[in-house]
């Protein structure tokens, strides 16, 4: 077979992939490749441009510190576990962060993790024995939902899901403790943030510069944990 047969079969195939490949996901592939915090974070060895966040956010608001304890919600791939892992100087002898995800995640060094779904009526309990018998400094969330791309629906289920990671942290705290989630504008947010400032010293909302402009996402950061009601 001549090179000169070869190519029409090489450039039809290159043109299905193309027409196969949606428009949305075209604009997420042209996103990473010009994303500035896409290419720090490969540069700085983190899984995720995500670090950066909790990056931005612990400088900001200082919740994560050596020796403190932490739980990390919706960890995979691993960026703000990597992060958190640093801050607090968590070690494979002495791991002081434990995180859960759905997805499978490559292990953390420092960190003890497993892959669960954070609803699972197992979750709590695996996570508190992950902790050996010790309650939490820090829960971090950055968990969210499948989207059904109907925004009332979605932002219910994002709520229902903050609601029950608010709730774990109640319950896992030491006080004084912090918890940080990702929570995404829609009307019914603040409902729960008044509901911390009841358990909480102070409650702060915060959009970090890696947080991309066009979403509607951005944090919460409940520090001073009153302890149990």
């Amino acid at each position: 077979m001549t090179g000169k047969e070869k190519a029409p079969r090489m450039l039809s195939r290159h043109i299905a992939t193309a027409k196969k490949r949606s428009v949305s996901s075209a604009r997420w592939l042209n996103r990473q490749m010009n994303d500035p915090y896409v290419a720090m974070a490969k540069k700085d060895g983190y899984r995720a441009r995500s670090a950066f966040k909790l990056i931005e956010l612990n400088e900001k608001f200082a919740f994560l510190k050596p020796g403190k304890r932490v739980v990390d919600l919706g960890a995979a791939p691993g960026g703000w576990t990597q992060i958190a892992v640093e801050a607090v100087r968590s070690t494979p002898e002495k791991p002081l962060v434990v995180g859960l995800d759905l997805l499978e995640m490559v292990p953390v060094p420092g960190a003890k993790t497993v892959q669960l779904d954070f609803l699972d009526d197992r979750a709590p309990d695996i996570l508190k024995e992950m902790l050996d018998g010790h309650k939490a400094d820090v829960v971090l969330s950055d968990m969210a939902p499948n989207t059904t791309g109907m925004k009332d629906i979605d932002h219910l289920r994002i709520m229902g899901l903050l609601e029950t990671a608010y709730a774990f942290a109640c319950e896992i705290l030491n006080p004084e403790g912090a918890f940080v989630a990702k929570i995404f504008q829609g009307g019914t947010e603040q409902n729960l943030l008044n509901e911390m400032k009841k358990r909480f010293k102070v409650v702060k909302h915060a959009k970090p510069p890696a947080s991309r402009k066009e979403s509607s996402e951005f944090y919460v950061v409940a520090m001073g944990f009153k302890g149990e009601a």
